[in-house]
């Protein structure tokens, strides 16, 4: 699988390694695939935001150029827009008061579940803000995105927004953040342009596992899948994202709204802020979270998934000279930074000196 993940690790590489890549995707990166005009609008499939540590940030911009783009995020509720995450203003603006910073701590304590140790996702919001803001906000954008209730997952799933005791309505407090100028596809096609990286699309790893000689493995397909799940099928969620074209100059008022209620998409993103383009048109697209296994994007972090997981771990732990990576190889919920990091990380701890 030929994802973000390894086109950063690959790119790491000396002159004196060599790597060949399977994917059985027709393109590299697929899933964060600079697509086509679509109404005059740039299209990518996955809208990733990129936001890095400075080392990180220094890397990747060898490659592309990136915009100064700035991701910010509302949610629509009883028709009304609310910052995500939450923070001082979207609590104000809920409850109807005008709280300053430094009083917000005090209130979130009066209407929190006291819950000493949250066992669930549902529990872990509760603990912090109470049962108003987690109807509102939480509940029902669990239940579409992960198709289980709240209580079934893992308290990790809602607690990667932060709750924030000021006014920053920034999605990402990180200082270097954007979008590469150009689409991920241009800066992917940079990553791998090198004379020792073999790509081969089209081709599943299963048909060509045992001709391909090598010293270390990156898999970041599903593990799963690596041993032909022998232990039964880990569960991926997906997205099905449905593209409309409107002969408007924009159809709402930033890059991305949540819808977390009685919408049956969780989302609707308008492309045109993205990359700051100007048409009399727009595209928008809306995200419709789903089973897919053609499609994996999500480990689904439930309490079993997690204990099947780890059989699957303990196989990996006993195979020599491979390394499960990314989303689908760890199973784990990556950001975009994180992947930046974690490729970075393996390349000089377990790649860097084994090269002669």
């Amino acid at each position: 699988m030929c994802d973000d993940f390894q086109c950063k690790l690959y790119n790491r590489f000396p002159g004196n390694f060599k790597c060949d890549d399977s994917d059985c995707q027709p393109d590299f990166a697929s899933q964060c695939k600079h697509q086509c005009k679509y109404a005059g609008c740039d299209l990518c499939r996955c809208r990733c935001y990129l936001y890095c540590k400075p080392c990180q940030w220094r890397y990747i911009t060898r490659f592309a150029e990136f915009s100064s783009y700035v991701h910010y995020v509302d949610a629509f509720w009883q028709g009304a827009y609310y910052a995500l995450p939450l923070n001082l203003n979207t609590i104000n603006s809920f409850f109807g008061k005008n709280m300053k910073s430094e009083e917000l701590p005090s209130f979130l304590n009066s209407i929190r579940v006291q819950i000493p140790q949250p066992a669930n996702a549902e529990e872990a919001v509760l603990s912090k803000i109470g049962v108003e803001l987690y109807d509102a906000f939480y509940r029902n954008y669990t239940r579409k995105q992960w198709g289980m209730d709240p209580k079934d997952l893992d308290a990790s799933v809602t607690m990667r927004l932060p709750i924030r005791m000021n006014d920053d309505r920034r999605y990402f407090t990180d200082p270097w953040q954007g979008i590469p100028k150009g689409g991920y596809t241009t800066l992917f096609d940079q990553m791998l342009r090198h004379k020792n990286i073999h790509l081969a699309l089209n081709t599943d790893f299963k048909a060509v596992r045992n001709s391909v000689k090598y010293r270390k493995l990156i898999f970041t397909g599903p593990i799963d899948e690596y041993f032909d799940c022998v232990y039964g099928k880990l569960p991926y969620r997906s997205i099905e994202f449905r593209f409309e074209k409107l002969s408007q100059k924009y159809y709402q008022h930033m890059a991305v709204v949540n819808y977390p209620n009685e919408h049956e998409f969780t989302r609707c993103v308008e492309y045109k802020w993205l990359n700051g383009q100007h048409h009399d048109k727009t595209t928008i697209s809306r995200d419709f979270p789903c089973w897919n296994d053609n499609e994996p994007y999500y480990p689904v972090p439930s309490i079993a998934n997690k204990a099947l997981f780890l059989k699957y771990k303990e196989l990996a732990d006993r195979t020599p000279n491979i390394f499960f990576c990314g989303r689908l190889g760890a199973y784990t919920y990556y950001n975009m930074d994180e992947c930046v990091g974690q490729a970075l990380d393996l390349f000089d701890k377990e790649i860097k000196n084994d090269g002669k």
